[in-house]
Formats: structure tokens, C-alpha cells, sequence
């Protein structure tokens, strides 16, 4: 059984590469949150985690999209040799 699958391409490599950004960022700003008490601070990174998660999802959907996309157009081969 042989299966073929189409090689990411780059604008696959990017999605990709931006969503681990975020990922990142996203575990600085709870990192942050969890470290301050100021009362503006804290305000503050209540945004920015929302704003990471925000990004994440769209990322995330976006990556998941271009992967379905991808497989329409290259659908799984399988062979019985």
C-alpha cells in the first residue's frame, strides 16, 4: 500500500511557522499575566492573551483549510502493488 501526499508547499511552511510564532507569544502573555498586580497590567494582558487565542484560532483554521484544500486537489493514492 503505497500512499502519496502532497509536499507542503510554502505558503503551507509559513502558516505554519506563524502559528508556532503565536503559540509562543501567547505563552509569554500568560507568563506575563500570571506574574503581575497591577491593576493596568493585568488589564492588559487580558488583551493580549485574547487577542494570541484570537490568532491562534484564525491560524489554526487557516492552516487546517489549506490542508483540506490541498487534499481536494491531491487526494490520498492507494495502490495494491
Amino acid at each position: 500500500m503505497v500512499k502519496n501526499t502532497p509536499a507542503p508547499d510554502a505558503g503551507y511552511r509559513l502558516l505554519l511557522d506563524d502559528l508556532n510564532r503565536t503559540k509562543n507569544d501567547l505563552d509569554f502573555a500568560y507568563a506575563n499575566f500570571q506574574n503581575v498586580v497591577e491593576p493596568d497590567l493585568i488589564d492588559a494582558y487580558i488583551y493580549e492573551v485574547n487577542a494570541m487565542q484570537l490568532k491562534y484560532k484564525f491560524l489554526l483554521r487557516r492552516l487546517k483549510q489549506k490542508t483540506e484544500d490541498s487534499y481536494a486537489k491531491n487526494p490520498l493514492e492507494v495502490s495494491d502493488s
